[in-house]
């Protein structure tokens, strides 16, 4: 049974950074392609960022490059999302994603596991 279980969020200043951590058990992290995604309330669910199975590729949202950065440790399990100069629209709950024998996507559909959102609340 795979899990994923975000954390780090929190409420920050406009400006502020944080770090999320999405641990993943039950299955070989060190294969699985990563994402986040986030959903403000009203919002459907975006996509933010996406690391390869081994870290060596990356894709961001337009409105977060430059300033989110998606990493992993495979020897600790753990996809982390480094989130610099935020901002109130980035106020959402932030969801891990994780999917088997492909590469990443931006879209969730393709997706098979998702951990229960961690909520990140950007004051101005």
């Amino acid at each position: 049974q795979v899990q994923l279980v975000e954390s780090g969020g929190g409420l920050v200043q406009a400006g502020d950074s944080l770090r999320l951590s999405c641990a993943a058990s039950g299955r070989t992290f060190s294969n699985a392609a990563m994402a986040w995604f986030r959903q403000a309330t009203g919002k459907e669910r975006e996509f933010v960022a996406a690391i390869s199975w081994s870290g060596g590729s990356t894709y961001y949202a337009g409105s977060v490059k430059g300033r989110f950065t998606i990493s992993r440790d495979n020897a600790k399990n753990t996809v982390y999302l480094q989130m610099n100069s935020l901002k109130p629209e980035d106020t959402a709950v932030y969801y891990c994603a994780a999917r088997w024998g492909s590469s990443y996507s931006t879209q969730e559909k393709n997706y098979d596991y998702w951990g229960q959102g961690t909520q990140v609340t950007i004051s101005s």
